[in-house]
């Protein structure tokens, strides 16, 4: 199979990923990528400029052999600082493991380095603004059109692999075609985003905590910001379009915009005099979550990446999924079966449990952050989780952990297990049977019991 002709539809993290790690395996790759190359012109147009890197990611990179390359681009991230309305912060550590920390990523970097990687291969070739606008899955053909001449042409290969994103062309066809049974789901959420940022102070330093990804909880709505290798933070304001005082939908004017910010995020406005210039020159955006079957037909097409399973961004995986859907399909590949069919319909029955796990888990970390963060009962659960990591490394791991750093379990089996913990010890805390300041051997005991107990109730029920 390796002399086939593979045909990948966008050139985004996850497509840029795919077609080095086929041209790494001998594939002949044809990538066409609907907007202008970023390594020549900014495109990134209101989208998240950074992205929260981790593990698994990390174990996509290890496999095209840019471990190190990448990780000059990260900034370690320990944990959430939480800051309330009175300008006061909290460090959360995301594991009791001091090793255990996530990444603030450049996207475009990143992609530009995949990119660049890939166009090393001679059997790998990229094709820009060049827009995907149907495919023919039965006769494995892609019908393009060419943004400058305005010329549409056709491509056919071997096997089509779309990587287009939350829009995908793909996936449209199959939905419009009509040929074959096809389920397809796309859930917004109430709320929108927006980009907005925090610029380098005037001798080019990190005006707050550089190690952190910043949060500033409030119930309904949420700002979050990353830093960036330049000193700058891309903060991200999360809110309702038409919902409460505050909203999308009614601020209107630079000075409610500034009101807003001065009751409910003082100490970041102080950070932030471009704030009303930011926020009306850039796009808000809906947070949505797709999820669909079969990702492929026959073994002439297949979905990979957000064209399969676009997730809300709120647990920092969306791109590490994507790129953990690399490495699966690459120990797929690993098997030798003796068709596409069969090495896409392998594919997808290993990796779409999974996927549909972090959907979940994204939409469970939205309520945490803008919510729970700053509830006394889920602090104190996190100082006990925190506690236990760090006595027991090798023997807890908390939800967030199982999910962010333990890269060898599929999301699902860290979603049933981390839920579960945190059932256990939310009940146990509110019925007074653990306290944080318990022995810690006793503490530990009494989760693994309670947690256990709740998995069997949960497989009873047919839930796990």
């Amino acid at each position: 199979m390796k002399q086939q002709n593979i045909l990948i539809i966008g050139a985004g993290l996850c497509g840029s990923l795919l077609a080095l790690r086929l041209g790494q395996r001998g594939y002949h790759v044809t990538v066409y990528e609907m907007r202008p190359d970023l390594r020549k012109t900014d495109i990134s147009a209101g989208r998240s400029i950074n992205l929260s890197f981790s593990d698994r990611g990390n174990k996509a990179m290890k496999l095209v052999g840019l471990e190190d390359q990448v990780k000059a681009l990260c900034i370690p991230m320990n944990g959430r600082m939480l800051h309330d309305r009175e300008g006061n912060t909290f460090l959360s550590n995301y594991s009791g493991r001091d090793y255990e920390y996530i990444n603030s990523i450049s996207r475009g970097e990143l992609n530009a380095l995949l990119l660049n990687e890939a166009e090393k291969h001679e059997n790998v070739t990229i094709h820009f603004n060049k827009k995907c606008k149907s495919v023919d899955f039965e006769k494995t053909t892609a019908l393009f059109q060419d943004y400058t001449s305005k010329e549409e042409f056709v491509e056919d290969a071997d096997c089509i692999i779309a990587t287009d994103g939350a829009g995908s062309a793909l996936r449209k066809s199959y939905y419009l075609a009509k040929k074959f049974l096809f389920s397809f789901s796309q859930d917004y959420l109430t709320h929108g985003y927006k980009e907005l940022s925090i610029l380098p102070s005037e001798n080019g330093d990190y005006k707050t905590y550089k190690n952190a990804l910043h949060i500033w909880p409030r119930g309904d709505f949420m700002v979050i910001a990353l830093p960036n290798l330049d000193g700058s933070f891309t903060v991200t304001l999360f809110l309702s379009y038409n919902e409460g005082e505050y909203n999308f939908n009614n601020l209107t004017t630079p000075e409610m915009v500034t009101a807003f910010f001065k009751k409910e995020f003082p100490d970041a406005l102080t950070l932030m005099p471009n704030l009303v210039e930011d926020f009306f020159e850039n796009p808000t955006a809906p947070l949505g979550t797709v999820k669909c079957s079969p990702w492929h037909y026959k073994g002439n097409t297949l979905l990979m990446g957000d064209s399969a399973h676009a997730i809300v961004p709120f647990y920092g995986q969306g791109m590490n999924a994507s790129f953990e859907d690399v490495v699966e399909f690459d120990q797929v590949l690993d098997l030798n079966l003796e068709s596409w069919e069969s090495v896409f319909e392998t594919y997808e029955k290993r990796r779409k449990k999974d996927t549909d796990a972090i959907a979940d888990l994204a939409i469970d970390n939205f309520y945490e952050m803008k919510d729970h963060v700053a509830n006394p009962i889920f602090q104190e659960k996190r100082k006990i989780e925190m506690a236990l990591e760090k006595t027991f490394p090798k023997a807890y791991s908390s939800k967030y952990s199982l999910v962010t750093f333990n890269e060898d379990i599929g999301y699902r089996e860290a979603m049933l297990k981390g839920r579960a913990q945190d059932k256990a010890i939310l009940n146990m805390l509110s019925d007074g049977d653990i306290k944080p300041d318990d022995d810690l051997k006793i503490i530990l005991e009494k989760v693994q019991l309670e947690t256990t107990a709740i998995l069997e109730d949960d497989k009873i029920a047919g839930l796990a």
